[in-house]
Protein backbone atom coordinates (compact mmCIF):
# COMPACT_ATOMS: atom_id res chain seq x y z
CA UNK A 1 0.00 0.00 0.00
CA UNK A 2 1.62 3.48 -0.63
CA UNK A 3 1.66 5.45 2.30
CA UNK A 4 2.42 8.93 0.49
CA UNK A 5 -0.45 11.27 1.54
CA UNK A 6 -2.36 12.12 -1.82
CA UNK A 7 -3.10 15.81 -1.94
CA UNK A 8 -6.09 17.09 -3.86
CA UNK A 9 -8.54 14.03 -5.65
CA UNK A 10 -12.00 13.43 -4.38
CA UNK A 11 -12.75 14.06 -0.47
CA UNK A 12 -13.04 10.96 1.89
CA UNK A 13 -15.44 10.54 4.48
CA UNK A 14 -15.03 13.56 7.00
CA UNK A 15 -13.99 12.10 10.55
CA UNK A 16 -13.64 13.91 13.56
CA UNK A 17 -9.55 13.16 14.81
CA UNK A 18 -10.14 12.26 18.79
CA UNK A 19 -8.36 9.79 20.55
CA UNK A 20 -8.09 5.98 20.53
CA UNK A 21 -9.48 4.75 23.54
CA UNK A 22 -6.88 1.63 24.11
CA UNK A 23 -3.95 3.78 22.40
CA UNK A 24 -1.15 1.14 24.32
CA UNK A 25 -2.73 -1.91 22.93
CA UNK A 26 -1.49 -3.72 20.08
CA UNK A 27 -4.13 -3.53 17.93
CA UNK A 28 -5.51 -6.39 15.78
CA UNK A 29 -8.00 -7.64 13.26
CA UNK A 30 -10.23 -9.97 15.55
CA UNK A 31 -10.69 -10.76 18.80
CA UNK A 32 -10.40 -14.24 17.70
CA UNK A 33 -6.56 -13.63 16.63
CA UNK A 34 -5.92 -11.98 19.51
CA UNK A 35 -6.53 -15.20 21.58
CA UNK A 36 -4.14 -16.74 19.14
CA UNK A 37 -1.48 -14.40 19.66
CA UNK A 38 -1.54 -14.75 23.66
CA UNK A 39 -1.84 -18.78 22.96
CA UNK A 40 1.09 -18.26 20.61
CA UNK A 41 3.77 -16.41 22.53
CA UNK A 42 2.64 -18.23 25.57
CA UNK A 43 3.34 -21.82 24.27
CA UNK A 44 0.00 -23.38 26.54
CA UNK A 45 -0.78 -26.49 25.73
CA UNK A 46 -4.26 -26.71 27.33
CA UNK A 47 -6.70 -24.03 28.41
CA UNK A 48 -9.82 -24.54 30.43
CA UNK A 49 -12.71 -22.04 28.54
CA UNK A 50 -16.41 -21.50 29.57
CA UNK A 51 -18.78 -23.72 28.25
CA UNK A 52 -21.07 -20.30 28.54
CA UNK A 53 -19.22 -18.66 24.98
CA UNK A 54 -19.40 -18.18 21.27
CA UNK A 55 -17.84 -21.10 18.89
CA UNK A 56 -15.63 -18.64 17.48
CA UNK A 57 -13.70 -19.15 20.18
CA UNK A 58 -12.45 -22.42 19.21
CA UNK A 59 -10.81 -21.09 16.30
CA UNK A 60 -7.96 -20.27 17.41
CA UNK A 61 -7.40 -23.63 19.29
CA UNK A 62 -8.39 -25.64 16.53
CA UNK A 63 -5.87 -23.76 14.34
CA UNK A 64 -3.35 -24.32 16.75
CA UNK A 65 -4.13 -28.18 17.47
CA UNK A 66 -4.10 -27.01 21.40
CA UNK A 67 -6.01 -29.32 23.77
CA UNK A 68 -9.16 -27.95 26.26
CA UNK A 69 -11.63 -28.27 28.55
CA UNK A 70 -15.08 -26.65 29.18
CA UNK A 71 -15.87 -25.53 32.42
CA UNK A 72 -19.65 -24.30 34.24
CA UNK A 73 -20.30 -21.16 35.60
CA UNK A 74 -22.91 -20.15 38.09
CA UNK A 75 -25.87 -18.40 38.78
CA UNK A 76 -23.64 -15.20 38.77
CA UNK A 77 -21.97 -16.03 35.61
CA UNK A 78 -18.80 -16.48 37.71
CA UNK A 79 -16.60 -19.59 38.00
CA UNK A 80 -18.40 -22.46 39.63
CA UNK A 81 -15.81 -24.93 40.07
CA UNK A 82 -11.89 -25.16 41.11
CA UNK A 83 -9.80 -25.28 38.83
CA UNK A 84 -5.97 -26.31 39.43
CA UNK A 85 -4.15 -25.47 36.91
CA UNK A 86 -0.50 -26.88 35.68
CA UNK A 87 2.63 -24.85 34.37
CA UNK A 88 1.90 -24.89 31.19
CA UNK A 89 -2.07 -24.34 31.23
CA UNK A 90 -4.50 -21.12 30.90
CA UNK A 91 -7.55 -20.42 32.53
CA UNK A 92 -9.97 -18.03 29.99
CA UNK A 93 -12.31 -15.85 31.73
CA UNK A 94 -15.12 -13.81 30.48
CA UNK A 95 -15.92 -10.45 31.50
CA UNK A 96 -19.50 -10.93 30.80
CA UNK A 97 -21.57 -7.80 29.55
CA UNK A 98 -19.35 -5.74 31.28
CA UNK A 99 -20.43 -6.70 34.33
CA UNK A 100 -18.14 -8.64 36.35
CA UNK A 101 -15.10 -6.88 36.96
CA UNK A 102 -14.66 -7.90 40.33
CA UNK A 103 -15.39 -11.53 39.53
CA UNK A 104 -11.83 -10.86 37.25
CA UNK A 105 -9.76 -9.23 39.40
CA UNK A 106 -10.28 -12.49 42.19
CA UNK A 107 -9.47 -14.63 39.45
CA UNK A 108 -6.54 -12.77 38.64
CA UNK A 109 -5.37 -13.16 42.29
CA UNK A 110 -5.97 -16.96 42.40
CA UNK A 111 -4.19 -17.58 38.82
CA UNK A 112 -1.63 -14.57 38.08
CA UNK A 113 -0.57 -14.54 34.32
CA UNK A 114 -2.25 -17.84 33.59
CA UNK A 115 -5.07 -16.24 33.14
CA UNK A 116 -6.52 -14.80 30.02
CA UNK A 117 -8.97 -12.36 30.32
CA UNK A 118 -12.05 -11.74 27.59
CA UNK A 119 -12.91 -8.18 27.58
CA UNK A 120 -14.74 -8.55 24.09
CA UNK A 121 -17.85 -7.40 26.15
CA UNK A 122 -16.20 -5.44 28.57
CA UNK A 123 -14.81 -2.52 26.60
CA UNK A 124 -13.92 -0.05 28.53
CA UNK A 125 -12.25 -1.94 31.41
CA UNK A 126 -9.05 -1.33 31.10
CA UNK A 127 -6.40 -4.54 31.83
CA UNK A 128 -5.53 -5.89 35.23
CA UNK A 129 -1.80 -5.69 35.51
CA UNK A 130 0.41 -8.42 34.47
CA UNK A 131 -3.08 -10.31 32.82
CA UNK A 132 -3.58 -10.95 28.60
CA UNK A 133 -6.80 -9.37 28.18
CA UNK A 134 -8.52 -8.46 24.60
CA UNK A 135 -11.48 -6.55 23.50
CA UNK A 136 -13.86 -6.02 20.52
CA UNK A 137 -14.37 -3.37 18.51
CA UNK A 138 -17.14 -4.50 16.50
CA UNK A 139 -19.48 -5.36 19.19
CA UNK A 140 -19.12 -1.57 20.77
CA UNK A 141 -18.79 0.57 17.74
CA UNK A 142 -19.85 0.81 14.38
CA UNK A 143 -16.63 -0.72 12.73
CA UNK A 144 -16.14 -3.62 10.04
CA UNK A 145 -13.66 -5.33 12.77
CA UNK A 146 -10.81 -4.53 14.49
CA UNK A 147 -9.56 -6.18 18.31
CA UNK A 148 -7.10 -4.64 21.13
CA UNK A 149 -4.75 -6.85 23.22
CA UNK A 150 -2.80 -6.75 26.12
CA UNK A 151 0.41 -9.07 26.29
CA UNK A 152 3.37 -8.33 27.48
CA UNK A 153 5.50 -11.06 25.33
CA UNK A 154 5.72 -9.88 21.47
CA UNK A 155 4.93 -12.09 18.82
CA UNK A 156 7.97 -12.81 16.68
CA UNK A 157 7.01 -12.86 13.19
CA UNK A 158 6.24 -10.16 10.99
CA UNK A 159 2.57 -8.97 10.91
CA UNK A 160 1.13 -7.82 7.71
CA UNK A 161 -1.90 -4.96 7.49
CA UNK A 162 -5.44 -5.75 7.21
CA UNK A 163 -7.84 -3.85 4.64
CA UNK A 164 -10.96 -3.78 5.93
CA UNK A 165 -13.67 -1.67 2.97
CA UNK A 166 -14.41 -4.83 1.63
CA UNK A 167 -16.62 -5.27 4.81
CA UNK A 168 -18.45 -2.02 5.46
CA UNK A 169 -21.04 -2.20 3.07
CA UNK A 170 -23.75 -2.79 6.33
CA UNK A 171 -22.62 -0.32 7.87
CA UNK A 172 -23.38 2.41 5.25
CA UNK A 173 -26.89 0.33 4.09
CA UNK A 174 -27.68 0.91 7.73
CA UNK A 175 -27.43 4.55 7.88
CA UNK A 176 -28.55 4.82 3.53
CA UNK A 177 -31.66 2.48 3.74
CA UNK A 178 -32.02 0.95 6.97
CA UNK A 179 -31.16 -2.11 9.43
CA UNK A 180 -33.08 -4.72 7.70
CA UNK A 181 -31.41 -3.85 4.32
CA UNK A 182 -28.18 -4.27 5.60
CA UNK A 183 -28.59 -7.26 7.60
CA UNK A 184 -27.36 -9.87 4.97
CA UNK A 185 -24.67 -8.09 4.54
CA UNK A 186 -23.65 -7.89 7.98
CA UNK A 187 -23.93 -11.51 8.04
CA UNK A 188 -21.73 -12.02 5.06
CA UNK A 189 -19.26 -9.69 6.73
CA UNK A 190 -18.76 -11.30 9.91
CA UNK A 191 -18.82 -14.65 8.13
CA UNK A 192 -15.20 -13.01 6.55
CA UNK A 193 -13.60 -12.89 9.43
CA UNK A 194 -13.54 -16.44 9.87
CA UNK A 195 -9.85 -18.46 9.55
CA UNK A 196 -8.33 -14.45 9.25
CA UNK A 197 -4.63 -14.66 9.88
CA UNK A 198 -3.25 -12.55 12.46
CA UNK A 199 -3.19 -8.96 11.18
CA UNK A 200 -2.48 -5.78 12.45
CA UNK A 201 -5.95 -3.47 12.52
CA UNK A 202 -6.70 -1.97 9.34
CA UNK A 203 -6.27 1.90 8.84
CA UNK A 204 -9.59 1.92 8.22
CA UNK A 205 -10.52 0.79 11.25
CA UNK A 206 -8.20 2.58 13.22
CA UNK A 207 -9.11 6.34 12.06
CA UNK A 208 -12.90 5.28 12.47
CA UNK A 209 -11.74 4.20 16.33
CA UNK A 210 -9.68 7.54 16.30
CA UNK A 211 -13.18 9.14 15.54
CA UNK A 212 -15.15 7.82 18.60
CA UNK A 213 -16.40 10.14 21.51
CA UNK A 214 -15.56 7.42 24.08
CA UNK A 215 -16.64 9.66 27.19
CA UNK A 216 -20.12 10.51 25.81
CA UNK A 217 -20.60 6.50 24.45
CA UNK A 218 -19.34 5.43 28.38
CA UNK A 219 -21.83 8.04 29.64
CA UNK A 220 -24.75 6.84 27.66
CA UNK A 221 -24.68 3.17 28.73
CA UNK A 222 -24.30 3.48 31.92
CA UNK A 223 -27.27 6.02 31.85
CA UNK A 224 -29.47 3.35 29.91
CA UNK A 225 -29.01 0.61 32.01
CA UNK A 226 -29.82 2.35 34.87
CA UNK A 227 -33.29 3.32 33.07
CA UNK A 228 -34.02 -0.15 32.23
CA UNK A 229 -32.34 -1.66 35.50
CA UNK A 230 -35.38 0.58 37.25
CA UNK A 231 -37.88 -0.31 34.91
CA UNK A 232 -37.50 -3.88 34.35
CA UNK A 233 -35.25 -5.16 37.43
CA UNK A 234 -38.52 -6.58 39.51
CA UNK A 235 -39.27 -8.89 36.80
CA UNK A 236 -36.06 -10.24 36.11
CA UNK A 237 -34.95 -13.48 36.86
CA UNK A 238 -31.35 -12.97 37.31
CA UNK A 239 -30.27 -9.50 38.82
CA UNK A 240 -26.93 -7.46 37.65
CA UNK A 241 -25.34 -5.24 40.04
CA UNK A 242 -23.65 -1.88 37.67
CA UNK A 243 -20.58 -0.82 39.71
CA UNK A 244 -19.75 2.66 39.64
CA UNK A 245 -16.76 1.61 37.19
CA UNK A 246 -18.76 -0.27 34.60
CA UNK A 247 -19.73 0.71 31.24
CA UNK A 248 -22.26 -2.72 30.28
CA UNK A 249 -22.58 -3.78 26.58
CA UNK A 250 -25.98 -4.28 27.41
CA UNK A 251 -28.49 -4.81 29.82
CA UNK A 252 -29.12 -8.70 30.44
CA UNK A 253 -32.82 -9.39 30.78
CA UNK A 254 -33.74 -12.98 31.44
CA UNK A 255 -37.33 -14.18 31.71
CA UNK A 256 -39.13 -17.51 31.49
CA UNK A 257 -41.30 -15.84 28.91
CA UNK A 258 -40.35 -17.69 25.45
CA UNK A 259 -42.22 -15.03 23.36
CA UNK A 260 -40.71 -11.98 24.17
CA UNK A 261 -37.52 -11.95 22.02
CA UNK A 262 -39.73 -12.81 18.99
CA UNK A 263 -42.01 -9.69 19.70
CA UNK A 264 -39.47 -7.29 20.09
CA UNK A 265 -38.30 -8.37 16.64
CA UNK A 266 -41.61 -7.48 15.51
CA UNK A 267 -41.62 -4.23 16.44
CA UNK A 268 -38.44 -3.80 15.24
CA UNK A 269 -36.55 -3.91 18.49
CA UNK A 270 -33.87 -6.53 17.62
CA UNK A 271 -32.22 -8.95 20.00
CA UNK A 272 -29.53 -11.41 19.81
CA UNK A 273 -29.00 -14.78 21.16
CA UNK A 274 -26.15 -16.01 23.01
CA UNK A 275 -25.00 -18.31 21.49
CA UNK A 276 -26.94 -21.43 20.03
CA UNK A 277 -23.79 -23.13 20.02
CA UNK A 278 -24.45 -23.24 24.02
CA UNK A 279 -27.34 -25.72 23.43
CA UNK A 280 -25.17 -28.49 21.45
CA UNK A 281 -22.11 -28.18 23.88
CA UNK A 282 -24.16 -28.80 27.52
CA UNK A 283 -27.03 -30.86 28.87
CA UNK A 284 -30.46 -28.94 29.37
CA UNK A 285 -30.30 -28.28 32.90
CA UNK A 286 -27.08 -26.42 33.02
CA UNK A 287 -27.08 -22.70 33.70
CA UNK A 288 -25.70 -22.48 30.03
CA UNK A 289 -28.49 -23.70 28.80
CA UNK A 290 -30.89 -21.95 30.64
CA UNK A 291 -29.09 -18.64 30.20
CA UNK A 292 -29.02 -19.67 25.97
CA UNK A 293 -32.80 -19.85 26.23
CA UNK A 294 -34.32 -17.53 28.80
CA UNK A 295 -31.16 -14.10 28.29
CA UNK A 296 -32.65 -11.29 26.00
CA UNK A 297 -30.07 -8.69 25.80
CA UNK A 298 -31.24 -5.30 25.54
CA UNK A 299 -29.37 -2.90 23.34
CA UNK A 300 -28.37 0.34 25.59
CA UNK A 301 -25.85 1.77 23.40
CA UNK A 302 -24.71 5.56 22.53
CA UNK A 303 -27.02 5.34 19.75
CA UNK A 304 -30.20 5.68 21.79
CA UNK A 305 -31.39 8.10 24.52
CA UNK A 306 -34.08 8.28 27.54
CA UNK A 307 -37.21 7.86 24.90
CA UNK A 308 -35.86 4.84 23.36
CA UNK A 309 -34.84 3.21 26.55
CA UNK A 310 -38.50 4.48 28.13
CA UNK A 311 -39.95 2.59 25.15
CA UNK A 312 -38.31 -0.49 25.24
CA UNK A 313 -39.29 -0.99 29.13
CA UNK A 314 -42.56 -0.17 28.62
CA UNK A 315 -42.58 -2.63 25.53
CA UNK A 316 -41.29 -5.70 27.95
CA UNK A 317 -43.23 -4.21 31.26
CA UNK A 318 -46.45 -5.22 28.82
CA UNK A 319 -45.07 -8.56 27.20
CA UNK A 320 -43.93 -9.75 30.85
CA UNK A 321 -47.62 -8.51 32.58
CA UNK A 322 -49.31 -10.50 29.82
CA UNK A 323 -47.08 -13.42 30.71
CA UNK A 324 -47.51 -13.37 34.07
CA UNK A 325 -51.45 -13.27 33.59
CA UNK A 326 -51.79 -16.06 31.78
CA UNK A 327 -49.70 -18.38 34.29
CA UNK A 328 -52.08 -16.96 36.75
CA UNK A 329 -54.72 -17.95 34.52
CA UNK A 330 -53.13 -21.02 33.72
CA UNK A 331 -52.77 -21.89 37.13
Amino acid sequence: MNTIKSIGGYFELELPKLKEYHKDAIALNTGRNCLEYILRVRGYKHIYIPYYTCDAILEPLNKLGIDYSFYHIDKNLELAEDIVLKPNEALLATNYFGLKREHMLRLAAIYGNQLIIDNTQAFFDMPINGIDTFYSCRKFFGVPDGAYLYCEKVLEKEIGQDESWMRCSHLLKRIDIGASSGYMDFRLNDGSLSNQPIKKMSQLTKRLMDSIDYKNASKCRIANYRILQEALDENNEIHFVLKDDMVPMVYPYVTLDKTVRNRLIDNKIFVAKYWPNVLEWTENDTIEAYLTNNLVPLSLDQRYGKEDMFRLGKSLNLYINSYLNQLTKTN
